[in-house]
This record gives structure tokens, C-alpha cells and sequence, in this order.
């Protein structure tokens, strides 16, 4: 997922590109409304986070210019203008969200988030996200904070099963019975255990808890809540 951020606050555009870079997106930066053509005239995003105020010109005729190049970018509106009307305007352009600042920058992120992983879905795309893990099961790829992590093609498939039943008591007779393969490679119980294992010793850090375990029941994807 590749996001262009065009704010002409040096600071807020730093401060922008480095949370969102941390959690696993590409992202870029533009100070200009001419830095931001520029910009999407070489390289397709899937969002743009695009200020009101720019020096050079007003993000409502740049969402308007591009939307009509690339209707599918995504456009969340940053700006400290809070009037109904420049939000009505906004979400007629075509944007997607519309951001007040000062905002806190983990909820900002949880918009980002949410947003991507929207047009994930629409688009057939075969990923999960939450904002701090990143999976893509298509391609086999996944990093943490932006940081690659290494899976096995068993963990994988487990991966899989969990997030694609998120919230849902899977007991282990369940996860045995769908990590069964095409070939028919058999998992036992030890595997599951050793697998359950290693996910968890690779993605639940600083804190967070992605597995659950129900005694008595088996496992449960919880999707990354603080301990």
C-alpha cells in the first residue's frame, strides 16, 4: 500500500510519513500542490492524506484533478478548517474521510487503516491489516511495525484460518481439520502447538496479543490488543 501525504507543515508531514512508514506503508511526501502532481504523475497511491491550505494552490482542486485521472485513489482530507460546509465539499470531491487537526496521530492511523483495508476487500486483494501487522497471503509477506517477519508456509495457512475467523473460538480439532492441505500432508497436534508457538513469539511484542487461548476450547484472533 503506497500513500502520498501532502501537507505543507514541515513538521506534521515528518511526523505523518514516519508513524505511517512504521506500521508497513510506502509513503512520500509533498509539500506542494506541484510536488504532489508531480509526484502522482510517476507513481500510483492508493491514498492520498491531502492538506486544505497548500502554499501553491487548495487540496480541494488537486482531489478534483485527481479524481478525475485516477477515481480509485483514496483521499482523506487533513485540515484545520472544521466548517459543515468545506466537509460537505470534501465528500463531494469524492473524499474519503475528513480529518480535523490537532488530531491524535494512533486514531488518525486506525482512519488509515480502516480505510486501506476497505479498498482491500473491494479489490479482491487477499491482506490483513491492522495498522501495526501487515500479511499479505497473495505474495507471502508480512511485516510488523514495518519491520519484515518471516512465516512458514504452515503459519501461513494458520494465519489464514485465524484471521479470516477473527473473534471466533476455533477449537483444535477445527485447525486440524482446515490446515489439512490440498495434497493431504497431514498436521498433528504437536505441529499446531509448535506453529501457535512461533507466531506468537514473532508477532506478539511490545505488548500486544494477537492469539488468544481458550482453555478447555483452543484459540481465538484477537487482533493485536494490549496486554
Amino acid at each position: 500500500m503506497r500513500i502520498l501525504v501532502v501537507e505543507d507543515d514541515r513538521l506534521l508531514n515528518s511526523t505523518l510519513c514516519y508513524n505511517l512508514t512504521t506500521v508497513g506503508y510506502q509513503v512520500d511526501a509533498a509539500l506542494t500542490k506541484a510536488d504532489a502532481i508531480g509526484q502522482t504523475e510517476k507513481q500510483n497511491y492508493e491514498l492520498i492524506v491531502l492538506d486544505i491550505n497548500l502554499p501553491d494552490g487548495n487540496g480541494f482542486d488537486f482531489c478534483r484533478e485527481i479524481k478525475e485521472r485516477r477515481p480509485d485513489t483514496a483521499v482523506i482530507f487533513l485540515t484545520a478548517n472544521d466548517m459543515e460546509s468545506d466537509m460537505l465539499k470534501g465528500f463531494e470531491l469524492g473524499a474519503d474521510d475528513y480529518v480535523t487537526k490537532p488530531f491524535p496521530i494512533s486514531v488518525f492511523q486506525k482512519k488509515v487503516s480502516a480505510l486501506l483495508s476497505r479498498i482491500t476487500k473491494q479489490s479482491g486483494g487477499d491482506f490483513y491489516d491492522d495498522g501495526n501487522l501487515l500479511i499479505n497471503f497473495s505474495e507471502l509477506t508480512a511485516a510488523l511495525s514495518g519491520q519484515a517477519v518471516t512465516f512458514t508456509p504452515l503459519e501461513y495457512r494458520l494465519l489464514k484460518v485465524l484471521t479470516s475467523n477473527s473473534k471466533q473460538v476455533l477449537t483444535r480439532g477445527q485447525l486440524l481439520e482446515k490446515l489439512w492441505d490440498a495434497e493431504e500432508n497431514y498436521v498433528d497436534e504437536h505441529a499446531l502447538t509448535s506453529a501457535i508457538s512461533r507466531i506468537r513469539g514473532k508477532i506478539e511484542v511490545n505488548g500486544y496479543q494477537y492469539i488468544k487461548t481458550v482453555y478447555g476450547m483452543g484459540y481465538m484472533w484477537i487482533g493485536g490488543l494490549k496486554k
